[in-house]
Order: structure tokens, then sequence, then C-alpha cells
């Protein structure tokens, strides 16, 4: 991954520029991806003057959106069929209705966080086709979440420069502690569901 990142660096502005889309598009479709080290390293090249700012924030921001829509799509279009045809086993049918639900009533405020959930995104848009959010709105709210975390990666990488890369395992780091947040949040609601299903089907 460190050869990838440096290997940049020997680029003109437009291949970078085209990286920096592509990997923040394949994000969302194949997680994990080092889409937000990538960006990092990209504003320290935005510092030496390699990269324009707005560009790669450009270039960035909209590979995140496509990603997001991209699976998006996949969640409204095969969601059903995919889980109806037991592809998650360990996910009964009620519980996923009731996710299902669930998301539909606060799925709008989730898009906003996701960007700064890494390991989760993927889950997040494809839940979001699922749950038939509008995606006008849906599209929307990704943009701006992913404008303002790749701002954050990309002032941080033009401040430190060379030494991106201490901030880069922080980010790493960083990255392991929310998924695993927030896979333990989705565990308990599960098995809260579970629970209440079972507790039903006995009375």
């Amino acid at each position: 991954m460190e050869e990838f990142v440096l290997h940049l660096q020997s680029l003109e502005p437009l291949p970078i520029y085209a990286a920096v889309l592509a990997i923040a598009f394949i994000e969302n479709l194949f997680p994990p991806s080092p889409s937000d080290v990538v960006i990092l390293f990209a504003g320290s090249l935005v510092g030496i003057g390699q990269v324009d700012f707005l560009l790669t924030l450009l270039a960035a921001t909209t590979g995140s959106c496509l990603g997001f829509v991209a699976m998006y799509k996949v969640g409204h279009w095969f969601g059903h069929r995919i889980l109806e045809q037991g592809k998650i086993k360990f996910i009964p049918l009620d519980a996923v209705k009731k996710a299902e639900e669930w998301f539909g009533r606060y799925g709008y405020w989730i898009i906003v966080a996701n960007r700064f959930l890494a390991g989760t995104r993927a889950v997040v848009s494809f839940f979001a086709g699922l749950s038939e959010l509008n995606l006008t709105k849906t599209t929307l709210l990704s943009f701006v979440s992913a404008l303002v975390w790749n701002s954050v990666l990309l002032g941080l990488g033009f401040t430190l420069g060379k030494n991106w890369q201490e901030i880069g395992s922080y980010l790493a780091t960083y990255s392991k502690i929310a998924t695993l947040i927030v896979l333990l949040a989705i565990l308990v609601v599960i098995i809260r569901m579970l629970y209440r299903s079972r507790k039903e089907g006995t009375s």
C-alpha cells in the first residue's frame, strides 16, 4: 500500500485525480479500502503544489458519492432478493425487515455520519437502497458528508506534509475502532430483535 501511495508522487496531476476518484469509488463497493490514506497523502501533494486542492477534493468527493449511489442501486434492485435467498444466513428475515423499518426512520441521519464511519459505508448505502430512501436526498447528503470528511483529510495532509504517515497510522486505528463499535451496535440490535421475535412467538 505504501508503495502505491508513494508512486502517486511520480505521476502527473491528471492521473492522480483519476486515482483518487477511482479508489474513493471502489471503497464503497469493496470495503475495506485505503481511500482515506490515499486522500490524506494527496493532501501532502497539495502542500508541495503538485495537485490543486479543489480539484483533488472534487475528485475524492465525486468518487465517494458515485460509489455510494452504485451500492444504493445494488440494495434497491437486488437487496430483497439477496436477503430472501438466505445469502446472509445469520440474520433472520424478520430481523432484516425490522432493521429496514428502523433504517427507513433514521437512515438520513446515518448517511450524514456515514463518511466518518470507515468500514460501514457499503453497508449503509446498501440499506439506504433496500429501504428505498429518496435517491436525490440520499445523494445530496452523501455528497455533503463526503465533502466534509475529504476536506478534513486533505487539510491534515496539507498541514503535515511529509509527516502524513503519522496521522495515517492514527487514522487506521480510528477506522478499526469506529468499525468495531458500529458492528457491535448492529449485533446488539439484531440480538434484541431476535429476543423480541422469540418472546412474541412464545406468547
